[in-house]
């Protein structure tokens, strides 16, 4: 059986999809686990080196595959996003404290590292939505919510009482070309590109005034991977640092493609539930202590996130001409 260092699971989602080729040009394609209770469809990245089958609620199936391939880190991916988690809480709280709580008692067996996505979920209506600081008031009313603060918690719990390696970071919502979304708040950001390439219209469920935190996918990654490479000696807050890159609205997103698609159209017909949510996030997070501790910076801005999420898809999707 072939030695990996590092396991990712919850592969086939939305992260996991672009992190596993990621860190497999990185590390090098054998020193990656990929996992889902899903199997990778033909020609998945995921696919294309180690893979493995792991119900992160099973922890002998967990204990297994870091066992099998002496796993030394790993990026617990597995969990259920904010939309999804409001129609199935019970399910929510179940894959994502359950999983988190196995893979955290698996590493402290083998010694493993452990890197755990939090989000700007974790907040709530009554902490500040400007410049969001690092440790702030946190009363999300989202099951979502619920279980990223009580993983906050649990992580640092674990770094503290048993010594274990866990860093996370809170990420807001995040915009991709490669994996479609996943049951988010901010799917609309990932959505609108596609439309506004396919059809040059787009229906959106948020309120066109609705600010809120959104990163491109490179930075995302790249952020984990400089997490999980920094000195611990530096990192104060570990779990979980609050990450930005910009923020806008989804009129001010419309109006960054229109520039590139001429008579691009938004209709809007509110949803309640997402807009709740929406709502009760921060509209732009304060992240100097990222900047400080392990010298975040991020590389894509609204215009040139814009420009290549539309040369992307223009490439591969059918365009109304």
């Amino acid at each position: 059986m072939a030695t990996a260092s590092i396991l990712v699971t919850g592969a086939l989602g939305q992260i996991g999809t672009e992190l596993v080729p990621a860190l497999r040009a990185r590390h090098g394609e054998s020193a990656v686990v990929a996992s889902d209770v899903r199997s990778p469809r033909a020609g998945s990245p995921a696919g294309e080196g180690p893979f493995a089958h792991v119900d992160c609620t099973h922890i002998r199936e967990l204990d297994n595959v870091v066992r099998r391939h002496r796993v030394a880190t790993v990026y617990h991916l597995a969990a259920l996003l904010s939309a999804v988690g409001e129609e199935k809480p019970r399910v929510a709280w179940e894959v994502n404290m359950g999983g988190l709580y196995r893979v955290l008692e698996v590493a402290r067996t083998h010694g493993c590292a452990v890197f755990l996505p939090s989000s700007i979920g974790a907040f709530g209506p009554s902490t500040p939505a400007r410049a969001t600081p690092q440790v702030t008031v946190q009363r999300p009313t989202t099951m979502y919510g619920v279980t990223k603060v009580a993983s906050e918690l649990l992580c640092d719990y674990y770094h503290s009482r048993f010594g274990l390696d866990t860093r996370g970071l809170r990420l807001p919502g995040l915009i991709s070309h490669v994996a479609p979304p996943g049951g988010g708040t901010t799917d609309y950001a990932v959505e609108i590109f596609y439309e506004a390439v396919r059809q040059r219209r787009y229906i959106c469920y948020l309120r066109p005034d609705t600010c809120l935190d959104l990163m491109y996918m490179p930075d995302a990654l790249r952020a984990m991977m400089e997490l999980m490479e920094a000195d611990p000696a530096r990192l104060v807050h570990r779990n979980a640092f609050n990450l930005s890159a910009m923020a806008f609205t989804p009129a001010q997103l419309a109006a960054e493609i229109r520039r590139h698609v001429p008579g691009f159209e938004v209709d809007y017909e509110i949803d309640p539930v997402r807009q709740a949510i929406a709502d009760s996030w921060p509209d732009a997070v304060d992240d100097s202590a990222a900047r400080d501790e392990w010298g975040w910076k991020p590389e894509h801005d609204l215009a040139s996130t814009t420009r290549d999420m539309l040369e992307k898809l223009r490439a591969r999707l059918p365009t109304r001409s």
